[in-house]
């Protein structure tokens, strides 16, 4: 099944797949107990991703559209507990027609200034998702992860509308494709925006793996050339930085499927093993093995594998 990514200017007018309006929404709403409520004709929706690039229109199918269509019926059967917010799910969700859509919505109106207009910065964001196949799939995959992994979640509406520690991840994932792009000025200004807004500063140049979990996020600090890989779990007042001692690859790698607990301090070009869990608040300067826990200050091995 095809998703849409639609052109931000056009949008907001431009959903031809299902002409509905939040007052229907809420009417429809009502039917909705404890199954899905989405309207018959969403879940036969076929439309295609196009966004203007230079002028031209780019389109670009993804068949990973379920997650998408799940999040629909979320937000419908939300609006049986709240139709007071039938407007503001209309606006954030129902009235877009993917998921890559609604993500880059939200970001935009939520890091937008004064300086840098919500529109521009949906265009930027709308862009890299429609070209970066693997940025889509991370999304979906952080979407899961977080669902799964963070027993304060709700449901994947909950998330995306909700959860700064996902949407700043997203954020850094277009401000990390910008950075191997050679757009560093409008790299460093995501990454800002992104520090000021959700209390989390990665810098653009790190790497960042998929199905990745920034519980609460509040705090958490990624360097340069740090490296995260997949299914990692970080809470918060993290920081991946370097000893201030050395220049160019100077900070930590961390392998898939590590669990990072509140606090902990991850300093210099050392390697934290794939399965490795680090208690809260340590001080972490030498290498951990895989599936090891370390704690403390300085941090030391504790047990076995």
């Amino acid at each position: 099944m095809a998703a849409c990514i639609a052109n931000s200017r056009s949008e907001s007018t431009s959903s031809s797949a299902f002409s509905l309006n939040p007052n229907q929404f809420q009417k429809s709403s009502s039917s909705c107990r404890s199954k899905f409520c989405i309207s018959p004709s969403l879940s036969n929706l076929v439309s295609c991703k196009t966004i203007n690039r230079g002028g031209k229109k780019v389109s670009i199918e993804d068949h990973e559209d379920e997650l998408w269509l799940k999040i629909r019926e979320e937000a419908s059967c939300d609006l049986e507990q709240e139709p007071i917010l039938s407007k503001y799910y209309y606006s954030s969700i129902l009235s877009h027609v993917s998921l890559e859509s609604a993500l880059a919505n939200q970001l935009a109106m939520k890091l937008g200034n004064s300086e840098v207009a919500s529109d521009a910065l949906k265009e930027i964001l709308l862009s890299v998702f429609a070209e970066d196949q693997e940025v889509r799939r991370a999304i979906r995959d952080d979407l899961r992860a977080v669902r799964e992994r963070d027993p304060a979640c709700l449901s994947y509406v909950h998330c995306l509308l909700n959860f700064k520690g996902f949407l700043a991840c997203q954020a850094h994932r277009v401000a990390n494709k910008l950075w191997s792009q050679g757009r560093t000025v409008m790299a460093l200004l995501l990454q800002s925006r992104i520090s000021e807004v959700f209390a989390v500063d990665i810098h653009p140049g790190a790497r960042i793996g998929r199905g990745i979990l920034l519980d609460h996020a509040t705090g958490v600090v990624i360097g340069e050339t740090a490296v995260i890989g997949d299914n990692v779990t970080i809470l918060h007042n993290v920081t991946f930085g370097g000893t201030g001692k050395v220049s160019g690859d100077r900070h930590p790698k961390i392998g898939d499927g590590v669990f990072i607990g509140a606090g902990t301090k991850v300093l210099g070009n050392i390697t934290i093993g794939e399965g490795a869990k680090i208690g809260a608040g340590s001080v972490v300067l030498k290498d951990v093995p895989p599936k090891t826990t370390s704690v403390g200050n300085p941090a030391r091995l504790v047990g076995g594998k």
